[in-house]
């Protein structure tokens, strides 16, 4: 009981410290000029006919200061016969007036303005105006002005009670590298270091600015390169100085002692045998060790864990000095835990497309294993569908142990676009293209047409020779299987234009209906249907009765086939792997139409990754033609040409091959074969730069197919992606002469696609 009645009086006497018990009559507000009185009563808790609180005063000044208006508030407390008086008497801060800058010349002076970000009317706060002058500062730094003095001066009229701010700034000039000097390397050539390094000495092509900040980079590119080439123990310093308005930067290295790798072993290892981690251990005895190499290596041997479903495996790279082999041992510690299944598959983050779009491309099915491999070649097929920018698969638990949910999580992509532009083709030349396309079409959806994965696209074209409409459908799944149905219909025009290889007037109209299906996840085929109605006139009149003959209307009824197998890692930019294309026309025969002849035309595509996502393209096309029953000659309409942008560069379009013999016109010939090798090197992400050889030769008769020599040329080339389309630009000479010329000619050839 003595307690509690000291802790009741205790706060008696605490609260009497507080609540005095007078009541406040009135609140004053004075030396406010610019900030109204109505904002600073509305800014604080005290008001009148309520106790006297100095706790509720003091929350009220601290509440005001944070404002910013003011430099210093100052209460009174005012006793009177009606009660008490509060009386708030405030010092208002200085109105920033002016900001003038002086001296930014190399930078402009809108620049450094927008990077202090302070205005003029506001109140001035020194703290901002300190944290705006450390930000040009910074400015100036990353700029190269590592020598730039920033000062500033605050002038006030206590009268006004307003504040100029000047800025003065003293450039300096640029600091520029005069020398980069390496020390203490011993075991690779210092070229080699300085390649890895940004901090360059300034010369013609290069302004060689110093700045702090790449300079820390580049030690750490340093020591990153070290510790990969086994000197984990490495140690890196760095100095600069400025000396005759240069910067002289001095980099030292203390290599330490190389490491190599002694004994590899794995350990823990009890549902997967040695022999199976055989193609993926890259690590050797006497290699050089690394913890990067080491580090990777354990994910490799992860992976071959992940493959059979146990997904919740690790593997831990441990490694010890040995000092009787003075080498790193390594030993791959593996906790194996349990093989992990599929209970049930969530698709999320598919606003647009059907669920079963994504679900017919995956290759695990709840039930199975959680396997690696299974899950990589659903990402690839889905990545291949070019819906979705981002693709994830995660695990999910669910309440029976070893079983989890797996999670497909997509991000779509824009899957419809309207394109229209124009440009330059060295076959089309002068063009105008407009295309309507939903690559994620679905009939069914009256709403937003989107959906079911289908591909619908309309295309128009007007050139300077040339004018061509297409409209075009494909259903990839037809009720929910893996055959696909489409069709295409079109109209193609193209003038007379020798220039171009064309050497009379041509005008096509048809249709085709095609069928294919899919039998592996590599192995595509397919049968289609077409029907053209062939219209040929204008040739010159001293043309040859050969290329007169070709003059007239056909109809040409075809039936084709096709098998391909593709095991390109994607579809739409590959870099590894290979496709392989067959096809085989029949027009005529039992099919009705006006001419006779089969077509078989293969492809043949390579694809090797090399550095910095370079790629090596090999390109291998060969066709033959063959008419039969009253057909005496393949039309010249259906013959093999080459030459040109998209075949042999370096040549003109189509002018590889047989020539009509008083024009000089091409008219084609029964076989083709064309090999084309190329190296693309990106520069940025929507340039590349290539270097390519091309060779190959047009035949008139298909039994002399591979004979009489083929014309080869070498060349450079830039890729270009671009919102209008992809821009070819190639620069090809010519190591044959052409049939009908003399001398030979390097050319130019532009092209812009629908495809990159």
């Amino acid at each position: 009981m003595k307690k509690i009645g000291l802790l009741i009086i205790i706060f008696v006497f605490s609260s009497s410290l507080c609540f005095s018990g007078e009541i406040v009559s009135k609140i004053e507000v004075e030396g406010n000029k610019i900030i109204s009185t109505a904002t600073v009563i509305s800014n604080i808790k005290l008001r009148a006919n309520q106790p006297y609180n100095e706790n509720v005063i003091n929350g009220d000044v601290k509440s005001l200061m944070s404002l910013g208006y003011f430099e210093n508030i100052e209460v009174e407390k005012l006793s009177t016969s009606k009660g008490i008086v509060v009386k708030f008497k405030l010092v208002e801060k200085p109105v920033l007036k002016e900001i003038s800058i002086e001296g930014a010349n190399r930078i402009r002076k809108r620049k450094v303005e927008t990077t202090m970000n302070l205005k003029e009317g506001i109140f001035l706060d020194e703290v901002k105006v300190k944290e705006a002058i450390d930000k040009v500062k910074d400015l100036y730094k990353r700029k190269g002005f590592s020598q730039a003095v920033i000062a500033y001066d605050i002038k006030t009229n206590k009268v006004l009670n307003e504040a100029l701010l000047k800025v003065v700034i003293d450039e300096k000039g640029v600091a520029k590298v005069k020398k980069v000097i390496i020390k203490g390397v011993k075991s690779f050539p210092v070229k080699k270091i300085k390649k890895l390094i940004k901090t360059k000495k300034a010369w013609f092509f290069g302004k060689g600015i110093f700045k702090k900040e790449t300079l820390e980079d580049d030690i750490k590119r340093i020591n990153d390169f070290y510790i990969e080439q086994g000197f984990s123990e490495v140690e890196l310093s760095y100095a600069w100085d400025y000396l005759n308005k240069g910067i002289y930067v001095t980099i030292k290295v203390d290599e330490g002692e190389r490491q190599y790798i002694g004994k590899v072993s794995i350990e823990g290892n009890r549902k997967i045998a040695l022999s199976e981690f055989s193609k993926v251990m890259e690590l050797k005895e006497g290699d050089i060790y690394s913890k990067v190499r080491s580090g990777d290596q354990a994910l490799k041997l992860q992976t071959v864990y992940f493959d059979k479903g146990y997904i919740f495996a690790h593997v831990k790279p441990l490694s010890h000095f040995n000092p009787q082999t003075k080498k790193i041992d390594i030993v791959f510690h593996v906790v194996e835990n349990e093989i992990n299944f599929i209970e049930r598959i969530f698709v999320r983050g598919n606003q647009k497309t059907k669920d079963k779009v994504v679900r017919r491309e995956l290759r695990i099915y709840p039930g199975d294993k959680f396997e690696g491999s299974k899950i990589r070649k659903s990402r690839k097929r889905l990545e291949n569908l070019g819906f979705f920018e981002e693709i994830k698969f995660d695990a999910e638990p669910v309440s029976k142990p070893n079983w989890q949910n797996l999670i497909v999580e997509v991000k779509e992509a824009k899957t419809g676009y309207l394109s229209f532009g124009g440009g330059y083709s060295s076959v089309d030349e002068f063009i105008g293209f407009v295309e309507l396309r939903q690559r994620n079409f679905d009939y069914r959806n009256w709403k937003t047409f989107t959906g079911a994965g289908q591909d619908l696209s309309f295309y128009a074209s007007f050139g300077t020779v040339t004018e061509a409409y297409e409209l075009n459908f494909t259903n990839p799944y037809i009720f929910d299987t893996p055959y696909s149905f489409g069709f295409d219909a079109f109209k193609r025009e193209h003038k007379r234009e020798e220039d171009v290889g064309y050497g009379y007037h041509t005008d096509t109209k048809g249709g085709k209906l095609r069928l294919g299906r899919e039998f592996s996840d590599y192995l595509k085929g397919g049968i289609a249907y077409s029907f053209e109605k062939v219209q040929i006139d204008d040739v010159v009149d001293d043309a040859s009765q050969e290329l007169k003959d070709e003059i007239g209307s056909n109809d040409l009824s075809s039936l084709e086939m096709n098998l391909a197998w593709d095991k390109r890692n994607n579809v739409f930019n590959p870099s590894e792997g290979f496709y392989f294309s067959n096809a085989f026309q029949m027009t005529g025969g039992f099919l009705g139409g006006d001419k006779n002849f089969t077509k078989f035309f293969s492809r043949l595509s390579f694809y090797f990754p090399l550095v910095n996502e370079s790629v090596l393209e090999f390109k291998i096309r060969s066709g033959l033609a063959n008419p039969f029953s009253n057909t005496s000659k393949v039309p010249i309409y259906e013959r093999f040409f080459a030459g040109g942008a998209s075949t042999i560069r370096g040549y003109q379009e189509r002018k590889v091959g047989p020539i009509d013999s008083i024009t000089e016109d091409p008219i084609g010939g029964e076989a083709l074969f064309i090999y084309n090798m190329e190296y693309n090197y990106p520069l940025t992400d929507f340039l590349k730069t290539a270097v390519f050889f091309d060779t190959g030769n047009i035949w008139k008769e298909r039994n002399d197919f591979l004979s009489g020599g083929l014309k080869s040329s070498v060349g450079l080339g830039l890729r270009v992606r671009t919102p209008i389309g992809p821009i070819s630009i190639d620069y090809g000479w010519p190591l044959n002469k052409e049939p009908g010329e003399e001398d030979k000619e390097g050319r130019f050839h532009f092209n812009i696609t629908r495809g990159f």
